[in-house]
């Protein structure tokens, strides 16, 4: 793996991490939102990753290993929806309950942090190849 491909990884990985940031702001967001239905209520959201491996056919030493990060797209959970007995509640249906989102807020925030820690290692790991890039220029004087 050359240190130019270090530099495809640790983008696509921050660009991974930086959806799921964004998914759990938005789940977040939408938390406290109710509905007067089952249907509209906000369902949680999370993004879907696959790894990008180099192609089989090219025979290579690089062949089958890991080249970043692909987003596959955005799930909703499927999480029994709770509902709340709130009759003087504007968005109520007719027999007084409205319909909450299914977002666990704990499991965001726990998923806020583990994406942020993710962000900041791949930073880490593109500052620690630029360095040696740098470093391996400045042998030869």
């Amino acid at each position: 793996m050359s240190l130019y491909s270090i530099f495809n990884v640790a983008g696509s990985g921050m660009a991974a991490q930086s959806l799921r940031l964004n998914t759990v702001a938005s789940n977040l967001a939408n938390a406290e939102s109710v509905s007067g239905t089952p249907e509209g209520a906000y369902r949680a959201r999370e993004p879907l990753f696959a790894a990008v491996h180099a192609q089989q056919q090219s025979g290579g030493k690089d062949a089958g290993t890991a080249q970043g990060v692909q987003v596959l797209g955005i799930t909703e959970s499927q999480a029994a929806i709770p509902q709340r007995y709130e009759p003087g509640n504007p968005l109520a249906n007719a027999d007084g309950y409205v319909y909450a989102s299914n977002v666990n807020p704990v499991d965001e925030l726990v998923n806020m942090i583990s994406a942020s820690r993710s962000y900041q290692n791949n930073v880490e790991v593109m500052n620690s190849a630029k360095q040696l890039m740098l470093k391996t220029l400045t042998l030869g004087q």
